[in-house]
């Protein structure tokens, strides 16, 4: 029997049906098409004619374009687009000095604002970074070109890494290379190897190609050839971070293992650094990357036995807190569990709503949710129609 596809219209037809809470049968009743066709078109044995999708529609209340997939894909009542157009139209003046002066305030000043700004994102506060890093990378481009120093080129590349994280969370994947393409220039002229080592650690994550992403993550490594502060350590960790995740992809499970031991010896070593460029680094972390790792391997019974050991601090950044939750949920999902699993994802929307609805483990494991669940919850027809899925 062929596999049942959600993107397919059978799929879509199962998926608004179980929103409805509706059985097949029920469904069947309320349309002038016998059940067993019903069923074929669902799990994909059978074509859907447009007579068949007008009258699911019609019993369903639902605009034919939700079943034959010609909405719009992003269905969420947000203006993603929005939030983030001012973000592009500052990126886009990176080397052009204001044909005016405009005040300025001192370089110390906006290097503590791009910190506040990361320190959003981690936050999960998203529209509130957003509004303020297109001011803020102007000003620090004005500054930058006119008055060049190490500080200002530092502050100048941790607001387009805040631009980055900001456009990737928002599903906004070409403006967040754009981003990083426009870090990299300003850490070059910083001259700061640990901000250079950061942009080649996101630019590993951002690959697909396993092979690839190792290599831009041992240019990272390169980078900081010799250096030993703290901040150097903290970034070499998150890079191995980084390349057990990439591992992951390709189902190197001696890869993995090898990186988070580096990455946990290196947390030995710096202790708890959540606030060296934000990047979260410390032992906590690395057991939350050796827990996704488990669940990108497909390993879930690992990945959930991994998930209930751990306990995330109140001190834990509100990102790495949601993340958590989410990936919990996706491997009790994934071994049955879904009652838990749904109530974690509830409570994930709860800590983090922005970032929960925009990560892409959300919405696979309310897709799994649905297609398990004989009769869906209201709580999770509610969960679905938030996501848009």
């Amino acid at each position: 029997m062929p596999t049942p596809d959600d993107d397919s219209t059978g799929g879509r037809i199962r998926r608004e049906r179980r929103r409805a809470r509706l059985s097949q049968r029920q469904l069947a009743d309320r349309i002038p098409f016998s059940y067993s066709l019903l069923n074929q078109v669902e799990c994909g044995a059978r074509a859907a004619s447009t007579e068949l999708v007008a009258a699911v529609a019609a019993a369903l209340r639902i605009d034919v374009s939700l079943l034959t997939g010609s909405a719009v894909t992003d269905q969420l009542p947000d203006q993603r687009a929005d939030i983030v157009r001012p973000i592009r139209e500052a990126l886009d003046l990176y080397d052009l000095a204001p044909d005016v002066e405009r005040p300025t305030r001192p370089v110390q000043t906006m290097a503590k604002a791009a910190d506040r700004v990361c320190q959003q994102v981690r936050a999960t506060q998203l529209r509130t970074a957003a509004s303020a890093l297109p001011d803020l990378i102007a000003e620090l481009t004005h500054v930058a070109l006119t008055s060049p120093s190490t500080e200002g080129w530092r502050a100048l590349a941790s607001t387009y890494r805040s631009a980055h994280d900001v456009a990737l969370k928002l599903e906004h994947r070409d403006l967040a290379a754009l981003a990083l393409e426009r870090m990299g220039w300003a850490a070059e002229r910083a001259s700061d190897p640990c901000l250079a080592a950061i942009r080649q650690y996101k630019r590993a994550l951002s690959w697909q190609d396993s092979e690839l992403g190792l290599r831009l993550v041992q240019a990272g490594h390169d980078t900081l050839d010799g250096q030993s502060s703290r901040e150097a350590l903290a970034v070499a960790g998150q890079l191995h971070l980084g390349a057990s995740a990439v591992a992951a992809r390709a189902r190197d499970r001696a890869g993995v293992a090898r990186h988070i031991e580096a990455a946990r010896e290196l947390a030995a070593r710096t202790g708890p650094a959540q606030s060296i460029h934000w990047l979260g680094f410390g032992a906590l972390n690395v057991r939350l990357h050796a827990m996704g790792a488990a669940i990108t391997m497909r390993q879930y019974d690992d990945a959930l036995h991994q998930a209930r050991a751990l306990r995330i601090p109140p001190s834990a950044m509100t990102s790495r807190r949601a993340r958590f939750l989410v990936d919990r949920a996706m491997a009790e999902m994934e071994t049955g569990l879904g009652d838990t699993s749904l109530r974690h994802l509830v409570e994930a929307r709860a800590v983090a709503p922005e970032q929960t609805r925009y990560l892409p483990r959300t919405r696979e494991t309310v897709r799994g949710l649905l297609h398990t669940t004989r009769r869906p919850s209201e709580r999770l027809t509610r969960m679905a129609a938030w996501l848009g899925v």
